[in-house]
């Protein structure tokens, strides 16, 4: 299937790791444009030069997402850079699991503001695409109680909510906004990877609960972001689309 990506322009925080750094690869293997960003300087030059060396045009800078200031003008310089935006994925999550007050500042400033100032600093440019798109990434924590109960649940439903709400008042722009919730993906130097090694009876207890036997990869996960990012997704907004391997019990209507 032709994703219609070649030639797009596309933003995604959180690019150099996990789950954002496979999105930005699949983005690039599709012909996309990429911008990307992160705190680390050296990792993100190096997944640009990753992505340049696919063939496709790519930028990045090391910005903290969690200033309000910083975060804004890095959109408008990407956006500079790229000539446009046509899809922004913002993936950063302070993956707080504590429920004391700095566990609650953490995920209200990175994973539900850090998206909503993205979204935000990136309409101007979204409303001069032919197929603007927004997927924010969630969790599975997002829709049911489990050992993320508290600020990573909260704040990742909080998302959801908030991707359906763009979804209906930019309909009529020609934006599309979808979620996606992911189940446990493992990966080097990821939490489960960490988890397995400082908690190995919290890790089995976890990979005890999904059905296949195993956590997902950030690849697994790239591709539906990727997908519903695409002009091939021109009818789905408003989505939440769960990819855990049937590890949720919950059923979506």
């Amino acid at each position: 299937m032709d994703l219609g990506l070649r030639g797009r322009k596309a933003l995604v925080t959180g690019g150099t790791k996990g789950i954002g750094r496979a999105i930005a690869e699949h983005l690039a293997a599709e012909g996309a444009a990429v911008a990307l960003c992160a705190r680390n300087a050296a990792e993100v030059a190096e997944t640009v030069a990753h992505l340049r060396g696919m063939g496709a045009p790519a930028a990045g800078s090391a910005v903290d997402v969690t200033d309000a200031a910083a975060l804004k003008a890095w959109v408008a310089a990407a956006a500079a850079e790229l000539g446009g935006l046509d899809i922004v994925i913002p993936n950063v999550s302070a993956l707080a699991i504590s429920s004391d007050e700095a566990g609650w500042r953490a995920g209200f400033e990175t994973d539900l503001m850090h998206t909503v100032r993205t979204v935000d600093a990136a309409m101007p440019f979204l409303e001069k695409s032919d197929a603007g798109s927004i997927v924010i990434v969630s969790s599975v924590s997002g829709r049911e109680i489990d050992f993320a109960a508290g600020p990573y649940g909260a704040f990742k439903a909080a998302l959801i909510h908030y991707a359906q709400g763009l979804a209906f008042n930019l309909a009529g722009k020609g934006i599309r906004a979808n979620s996606l919730s992911p189940g446990n993906v493992y990966f080097a130097g990821g939490v489960w990877e960490k988890i397995e090694q400082g908690m190995p009876d919290l890790f089995a207890r976890a990979l005890a609960l999904n059905p296949t036997g195993r956590m997902g990869r950030p690849e697994e996960m790239a591709r539906a972001a990727v997908f519903l990012a695409s002009p091939a997704a021109s009818f789905i907004t408003g989505a939440n689309l769960v990819v855990d391997g049937a590890l949720t019990r919950g059923v979506q209507f």
